[in-house]
């Protein structure tokens, strides 16, 4: 015996209207991690925004912010790497510290021969 599109208990015409709802209600249950990391990410980068004029933080939420997305989006972990690069050669030319760019003497592989 085949099953009826709709259930039984609930007349065809609540069916078309709870229709919609369901999908939702199964949506949002099936996603909720990612709606909530998503939500809470953006409102942290909007307030990190606002704050880089008012008084406050900004930087540091800004990059909690990307540091929530990066956990669901690859794009916002892209961002903070660059991010994280950018600071640490600004800590480099603040503290004077140079980028080693030649191999140590140390290294087998650029030792001379006697």
């Amino acid at each position: 015996m085949a099953r009826p599109p709709y259930d039984d208990r609930m007349p065809r015409i609540a069916h078309w209207v709870w229709f919609p709802f369901g999908v939702t209600i199964r949506f949002i249950a099936r996603n909720g991690k990612r709606i909530g990391i998503s939500i809470a990410g953006f409102v942290l980068l909007i307030v990190g925004l606002a704050m880089l004029v008012l008084p406050g933080p900004g930087l540091l939420l800004i990059i909690a912010g990307f540091a929530i997305l990066a956990t669901e989006y690859v794009w916002a972990q892209r961002a903070l790497n660059f991010a994280k690069q950018k600071a640490a050669q600004a800590k480099n030319k603040v503290l004077g510290k140079k980028q080693e760019a030649e191999p140590k003497a140390s290294d087998p592989t650029n030792a001379e021969a006697p």
